[in-house]
């Protein structure tokens, strides 16, 4: 297996080895975006790639929406769709030397594009970043595959260990609105921060 490094990640962009990019914004986090209230949420959208998400918060009047990636051919790509978003809510950087402060994470394919052995690392950085009651929303697979990733698959037992010393599980269930390609494979994942 390759170093997921900032090289592999700028040749997967450059060669467009994007299988698990859908092209648009997931229905599932876009059901929950459409409900949300308060336009002024800090957004953290971590390992943003096409950074989907942030093109529709951005049009849905939001303007505290941070993309974050170290890869810059992932964000000239985004850039190049989407140049009216502001450069500095842009940040190329490695996630797990961030430091800012969020109200909400959102969570689409950056988890499974990192090494299984990184996942207490990202679930206490996630919990780090938040703010007291801050959430994390967003899609896993809730299988396996039978390749040498990414992404990595797992499964709910696997995820509800790492994440339940940090956090309130408030949704974490198969997503009912999923594409029609991850239909009864993704759990829809909406946890609060506990506070200590």
């Amino acid at each position: 297996m390759e170093i997921l490094s900032v090289d592999y990640w700028n040749q997967t962009y450059l060669n467009n080895r994007l299988s698990w990019d859908i092209g648009y914004v997931s229905t599932p986090l876009k059901a929950y975006f459409d409900q949300l209230k308060d336009k002024s949420l800090r957004i953290l959208i971590p390992g943003a790639g096409n950074a989907y998400e942030a093109e529709y918060l951005w049009k849905q009047g939001f303007r505290n929406i941070f993309v974050l990636d170290f890869s810059e051919v992932a964000i000239q790509r985004f850039l190049s769709r989407f140049p009216e978003f502001p450069k500095e809510n842009i940040l190329k950087q490695d996630f797990f030397l961030h430091e800012k402060k969020y109200d909400l994470i959102v969570e689409q394919t950056f988890f499974t594009s990192i090494f299984p052995s990184q996942r207490q690392a990202y679930v206490e950085k996630t919990a780090q970043l938040l703010l007291p009651n801050g959430k994390l929303v967003g899609l896993f697979f809730n299988h396996h595959f039978s390749f040498d990733g990414p992404p990595f698959g797992g499964s709910q037992e696997e995820y509800r260990l790492y994440f339940s010393p940090y956090f309130h599980f408030k949704i974490f269930e198969t997503a009912y609105n999923s594409i029609k390609p991850r239909k009864d494979r993704e759990l829809f994942v909406l946890l609060e921060k506990n506070i200590s």
